[in-house]
């Protein structure tokens, strides 16, 4: 009796030492970057490096798409540990009668071993390879986890690899959106993506996938009536240009996130109404020959920001370099730091509203600073000054202020563009003497905002309401 057990110990030694020795698939293919709303929606993609349309991996599987897959190709995924004996011996049988390789019996655990593996030999070797790490996988992941990495890298056809990039390039839509129809119609391609691929080879698509709606049918996964509407419903077709509302935040984090899904703050309804304007009002300005144009949308309570339109992408400012991102582009600043000034001296005590300020002729060492009407007005209030955007009363409250606590309060309220010495810009700074980006000044004036707000609730103030805009959720 001993005797028998040793033998049947040594020979599950046999088959668990392998199995525990087996990897477990790796997948370390490059992966396309992926922007998207903050309703996981699309806002833009960039291809892989090696030239496949592969989102990172988000592991979640539709519930349509997964009876379907199911139902195609592992319908005893949930029952079986990796390998299922029955389709084993069936296929072994099939195989032998033919002398040849026609069937694998694979289970969706093995197929995911061989996608990991890169192995496409249909050898007894290669098969046994699969059945160990196909058992090791069992034993270590869930099912869902199994079924997810899967359908993230399964081939659906070209250079489309996984579930979320083929539901985006064949049906322009999220996975989780796809109908019966669309989800048999994309469970059938990773079987044989060469041969049945949307856009060809038509007629056999529609054959395996009215087949597999038939079977779904018959496992009473819908009723008659959504039967014969999905038998209805039109194929895939040629895929599809993935959409891009938003080209320049995408290629943003193409270059400081590549190969990283990304779930941004945006709103896709105001980034659509966002680009509306922009297209809109680009018409009237390419008349003064005026051919870029950005908008940033931030949420003063948090920093988030709403929409993000880095230019124009009309094809009439193409030619005026509409790719390049002008939110992030340094500009001079005009006068928009004016108002910056005049706060700081009220808070350090220097003016008053009322203030009389010149607005005469004048001239400092060689910088003779004009209004944007020519004229003068003599004295006037400092709050009369801004809001009329005087450039003489301005230069005069810099030169009385310092251009070195200018300098110091700009860099206190979060910009990091000024980073040269104050000499380096004098009088000019406050008449677009240096540069910023359009992030920086929505950074700098939604933090004011706050300021404000808290100060106006409970009249504290707090370094927290200093930052720059958020794009993705903390």
């Amino acid at each position: 009796m001993k005797g028998y057990i040793k033998i049947i110990l040594a020979a599950a030694g046999l088959i668990i030492i392998p199995v525990l020795l087996s990897p477990l698939p790796r997948f370390s293919n490059p992966l396309s970057t992926v922007v998207e709303a903050r309703d996981g929606s699309l806002l833009g993609a960039r291809i892989a490096e090696d030239g496949q349309w592969r989102f990172p991996a988000g592991y979640e599987v539709p519930d349509r798409f997964e009876k379907a897959l199911l139902t195609f190709e592992d319908r005893y995924f949930y029952l079986h540990p990796g390998i299922n004996p029955v389709s084993v011996v069936r296929s072994l049988v099939t195989n032998i009668k033919a002398g040849k390789v026609l069937s694998g019996g694979s289970t969706i655990t093995m197929q995911l071993a061989r996608l990991s593996s890169g192995n496409i030999s249909r050898s007894y070797s290669a098969k046994t390879g699969e059945m160990l790490s196909a058992l090791k996988m069992e034993l270590f992941r869930s099912k869902k986890k199994i079924l997810g990495i899967y359908a993230a890298n399964a081939p659906f056809g070209g250079n489309t690899v996984g579930l979320d990039a083929a539901a985006w390039r064949y049906l322009g839509k999220p996975p989780a959106d796809m109908t019966w129809a669309e989800s048999a119609a994309l469970a059938v391609l990773p079987n044989s993506p060469a041969l049945v691929h949307p856009g060809r080879n038509q007629e056999i698509l529609r054959s395996r996938r009215d087949k597999l709606l038939g079977k779904l049918y018959e496992r009473n996964c819908f009723d008659s009536l959504t039967l014969v509407l999905s038998l209805d419903e039109p194929l895939p077709g040629e895929p599809k240009a993935l959409p891009s509302p938003a080209p320049h935040l995408t290629d943003y984090f193409f270059k400081h996130n590549r190969g990283e899904k990304i779930r941004t703050t945006t709103d896709p309804v105001l980034q659509e109404r966002a680009n509306w304007v922009i297209r809109t009002h680009q018409k009237e300005l390419s008349g003064n020959l005026i051919h870029n144009s950005a908008c940033i949308i931030v949420k003063v309570e948090t920093g988030e920001v709403l929409a993000y339109v880095g230019n124009s992408t009309s094809e009439s400012t193409v030619r005026y370099g509409n790719d390049v991102d002008i939110i992030r582009s340094p500009r001079s600043t005009g006068s928009i730091l004016k108002p910056l000034l005049y706060a700081g001296m009220q808070q350090s005590g220097d003016i008053l509203p009322n203030s009389l300020v010149p607005d005469i002729p004048s001239r400092f060492q060689d910088f003779s600073p004009k209004n944007f009407d020519l004229g003068y007005s003599g004295a006037v209030p400092a709050s009369r000054a801004l809001s009329q955007s005087l450039n003489i009363p301005s230069v005069r409250m810099l030169r009385q202020y310092s251009p070195e606590k200018m300098l110091e309060l700009l860099k206190k309220t979060g910009f990091i563009s000024f980073n040269r010495p104050a000499s380096h810009y004098g009088l000019s700074l406050i008449l677009g003497g240096g540069e910023t980006s359009l992030w920086e000044l929505a950074g700098v004036y939604s933090s004011l905002s706050r300021v404000l707000n808290r100060y106006n609730r409970n009249g504290s103030y707090s370094d927290d309401d200093y930052h720059m805009p958020v794009l993705t959720p903390a």
